[in-house]
């Protein structure tokens, strides 16, 4: 497996800094397109929807129990250190269109969180970039991500003003059981869950 890194602009309406930390106590809560699936990104690399949709679906499980966190600035690891913690991913969604979305809190009590906020709130625009453990194989279309996909977190990093400058091929390989020390067994044990629920919904529409 490989740890695979994407990167785009987070495009967000400035007017929602002010608007969130109205309406949350303070809170600066952020929204904006995180992926997006079936289409060829910077990197020549395709998210085909299926997997995008079932990658969504398992990260609901740490947005829901708070764990879905990310750093600030490129990480190179398949762990998240949680000294460099910025953000929580509050909620994440896929549209009709294949376009994943993600709600983002600003941890502005935290070391990072406050440079990050500080970025917002300065309306300094930012990059997101996905971390992820799978696989890929050359297809017509670029190289295509595989079903071992396995979405760790996404960061806030640095914005390119270079077109093209969001390449990032360069990936570690890791042996699957790092996904042992990653994840929980019971983040595995719903992983294997929600993907047993996905094949029954596909087996019933035929």
């Amino acid at each position: 497996m490989k740890l695979l890194k994407e990167m785009a602009v987070f495009d967000y309406e400035p007017n929602q800094i002010k608007e969130s930390m109205e309406r949350n106590n303070g809170r600066l809560i952020v929204k904006g397109i995180i992926q997006r699936a079936d289409l060829l990104n910077a990197n020549g690399r395709v998210y085909p929807r299926d997997v995008l949709e079932r990658e969504v679906e398992n990260y609901k499980q740490l947005v829901k129990e708070r764990r879905a966190t990310g750093e600030l600035d490129h990480a190179d690891e398949p762990v998240v250190n949680l000294k460099n913690v910025s953000h929580v991913v509050t909620n994440i969604w896929m549209e009709s269109n294949g376009t994943v979305m993600g709600e983002v809190e600003i941890l502005d009590n935290l070391p990072m969180g406050k440079i990050l906020f500080g970025l917002f709130e300065r309306n300094i625009k930012v990059g997101i970039s996905s971390r992820a453990l799978g696989s890929v194989t050359n297809g017509h279309q670029g190289d295509i991500v595989q079903d071992d996909l396995h979405f760790i977190c996404w960061d806030f990093v640095s914005e390119p003003s270079t077109p093209g400058a969001y390449m990032m091929k360069e990936e570690k390989e890791y042996d699957a059981s790092i996904l042992n020390k990653v994840f929980t067994r019971e983040d595995r044990l719903f992983r294997a869950a929600n993907e047993i629920s996905s094949l029954h919904r596909e087996i019933t529409k035929k």
